[in-house]
């Protein structure tokens, strides 16, 4: 039996404690599947919540190799698939959407519609950055039509999400205000695009976009926690607006205002990367890989640590001080 080096776990909780690595059997493709030989594994806070089991949720497996995203070269296919694809250069995701087998291992077998070419502009790192983080952005950015002219406020826009939806705004047209935690990641969001930084720790973030917006408000709201700013999008939208929300960690079962929102032909958008639709898939996919190859989309690999070091990566993540991105490295 071949064996690969993986990392997995057993049981939720702290991510030194439930994180092991070893030697697993390397999976084979079947029907319309390929097999990838990983060079590197992205890591999102949906990895480290469930690993921690976050809102007291069980495992859906008994053993779960973490992780959605990532890249590498296809090394085998499955009945079905052209041998044309072994060889390719692809980013991955949704590896572990239903699944127990993520990207943190040598190998990963996975539809072939879910290895998407990476173009030969982009590095492995910048591949294992795509998945979610990117997909979210372009979903919640565009998922009720063009932003051309339109007002857009980024929450959290030095964030991994809001990173590449301020990139995506402005490119489409849109004026940016980004709300940050510090100068630093203002620095990060200006440099994405905004044309205006919000310190929401030092700023009243109503008063600001007021002003910003001469008293009439955004068009559209990129929400990074529903739950926490719900009021202040509400008083910040103009009428028939648009809030797309992708999280509420702060405030799980938020309380609808109902009517702020609803008399103002409000729209609420909530995004599930895991489940986008075909076309909004294609959308995203196209958008990011036309971005890539003309070097136009600005990727933040901030830290990389070996796959020995998964327990580390998880907690850079999590102690929320990291700008940009986390990688592990495979091979």
């Amino acid at each position: 039996m071949t064996t690969m080096q993986a990392a997995w776990y057993e049981k939720t909780g702290p991510a030194r404690e439930v994180l092991r690595l070893g030697e697993l059997p390397v999976p084979e493709p079947g029907i319309g599947q390929v097999r990838v030989q990983l060079h590197t594994s992205g890591i999102n806070p949906s990895d480290t919540k469930t690993r921690a089991g976050w809102r007291g949720a069980a495992l859906d497996f008994p053993r779960i190799i973490p992780h959605s995203d990532g890249a590498g070269v296809i090394e085998s296919v499955g009945k079905g698939v052209g041998e044309d694809r072994v060889g390719d250069r692809v980013w991955v995701y949704n590896a572990r959407y239903q699944r127990p087998f993520g990207t943190a291992a040598e190998y990963v077998v996975l539809p072939e519609s879910q290895c998407v070419l990476l173009p030969d502009t982009a590095s492995f790192a910048v591949g294992a950055c795509l998945g979610i983080p990117a997909q979210t952005a372009h979903r919640a950015v565009f998922a009720d039509g063009p932003v051309s002219g339109e007002t857009i406020l980024v929450a959290g826009g030095a964030g991994a999400v809001g990173h590449y939806a301020v990139q995506f705004a402005a490119i489409g047209g849109a004026t940016v205000i980004a709300t940050v935690s510090s100068a630093a990641k203002a620095e990060h969001a200006k440099a994405a695009g905004a044309a205006h930084m919000i310190n929401r720790r030092e700023e009243d973030i109503i008063a600001r976009v007021m002003e910003i917006t001469g008293g009439s408000g955004v068009d559209r709201v990129v929400e990074v926690d529903f739950g926490a700013n719900v009021e202040i999008d509400v008083a910040i939208t103009k009428p028939n607006s648009v809030i797309a929300s992708y999280s509420s960690t702060a405030e799980p079962e938020p309380v609808l205002p109902y009517y702020a929102l609803g008399p103002r032909g409000i729209t609420l958008r909530l995004v599930g990367v895991y489940v986008l639709p075909a076309a909004a898939q294609a959308a995203a996919v196209a958008k990011i890989n036309g971005l890539l190859s003309g070097d136009r989309l600005i990727n933040t690999v901030a830290k990389r640590y070996p796959l020995a070091e998964i327990a580390a990566a998880h907690e850079a993540l999590e102690s929320g001080e990291i700008i940009g991105n986390i990688v592990l490295d495979i091979c």
